[in-house]
């Protein structure tokens, strides 16, 4: 039992779970905002489009049950405003990050390019000295 509880102080603790609960609570604050400008700016302006219908009010009675699908369009409108938000966001950070990446491998290419070439005297003095270490080594066997 011990153990148990251990691995789940371990599991609480990480910072994965910690970012995860802040973006629980970010995303509940977001919901707020969404829901508010869906039932006061959108759904109303779409109501005025339409010809002045309030979804809100829009429901079906069936046998003592109210069935409010104005609501249910509602909902469908926050769940598109919010995954579209949430896609946007995410191409912004996919294109930071392939900025980013592309960035870092110019960085990489202009250090493999500063490699300075060799000019034909600084070529020949190497094959000299190459030559001169041969000779010697050869000098030095005999």
């Amino acid at each position: 039992m011990k153990k148990f509880f251990n691995e789940f102080k371990e599991f609480i603790s990480k910072g994965n779970v910690i970012d995860l609960a802040v973006g629980v609570v970010i995303g509940t604050a977001f919901s707020k905002i969404v829901s508010s400008l869906v039932d006061n700016i959108i759904m109303p302006l779409v109501g005025l489009i339409i010809g002045g219908v309030d979804f809100s009010g829009l429901s079906i009675k069936f046998q003592g049950a109210s069935i409010k699908y104005g609501l249910f369009i509602q909902n469908i409108v926050d769940f598109l405003i919010v995954a579209f938000c949430i896609f946007t966001v995410i191409k912004i950070m996919n294109s930071f990050d392939k900025k980013v990446k592309e960035k870092i491998k110019k960085e990489e290419e202009k250090k493999e390019e500063k490699k300075p070439e060799l000019t034909k005297d600084q070529e020949l003095l190497i094959e000299i000295r190459d030559l001169l270490k041969k000779q010697d080594k050869e000098t030095k066997k005999k």
